[in-house]
């Protein structure tokens, strides 16, 4: 009969070949921004998720087993979408907003994974081991909010193109003005 480190093991190595599928697709997705901000937050979250890997290698060892993967296929299914994505709108002025995008998808899975693991290992008695998915959970918390504050900022709008009009402009029947502040302000 299964139990719960028998459903939390496979948990884990499904999240351990997502982190290492998700390490070699930062650096073509932070190719493929053309938003510097964009560019580094996906570079600092490369460095995290490399770390990701390492804290569940020892996470397995804490509960006695090898680091294994198991074929994630929610994140297989979500980085094909993210290149599909990416190469879509490759040259467009909505690049960066479809690139966010596809990262927060692969975050909002994460973190729905690290919330049950943590959860898990605490029900399994293990501090050690929910104290390091917390930390990786916070990260992965903290790399979304990033990436909202950044598609807030600048890549939402500059994904409107040439519609960029403001709602006030909208509301008041006024053409759409690219002030040199709001360019400025774009990146």
């Amino acid at each position: 009969m299964k139990t719960l480190k028998d459903l939390f093991l496979d948990e884990l190595a499904d999240m351990y070949d997502a982190e290492r599928r998700i390490v070699k697709a930062l650096p073509k997705m932070a190719n493929a921004a053309t938003c510097a901000k964009l560019k580094a937050a996906i570079q600092f979250h490369l460095k995290e998720t490399e770390g990701h890997v390492t804290k569940l290698e020892q996470v397995f060892q804490i509960f006695n087993e090898k680091a294994r993967g198991k074929t994630c296929k929610a994140t297989v299914g979500l980085l094909e979408e993210g290149d599909e994505i990416a190469a879509a709108f490759k040259g467009s002025e909505a690049i960066n907003a479809a690139l966010i995008s596809a990262a927060q998808k692969v975050e909002h899975h994460e973190m729905a994974s690290y919330g049950c693991l943590h959860e898990w290992a605490g029900l399994l008695g293990n501090k050690e081991a929910a104290s390091l998915l917390q930390e990786i959970l916070e990260e992965e918390k903290t790399a979304n909010e990033s990436l909202t504050k950044l598609a807030r900022a600048s890549s939402n709008e500059e994904a409107l193109g040439s519609q960029g009009e403001s709602k006030d402009e909208v509301a008041n029947g006024r053409p759409p003005t690219r002030s040199p502040e709001r360019q400025a302000a774009r990146h």
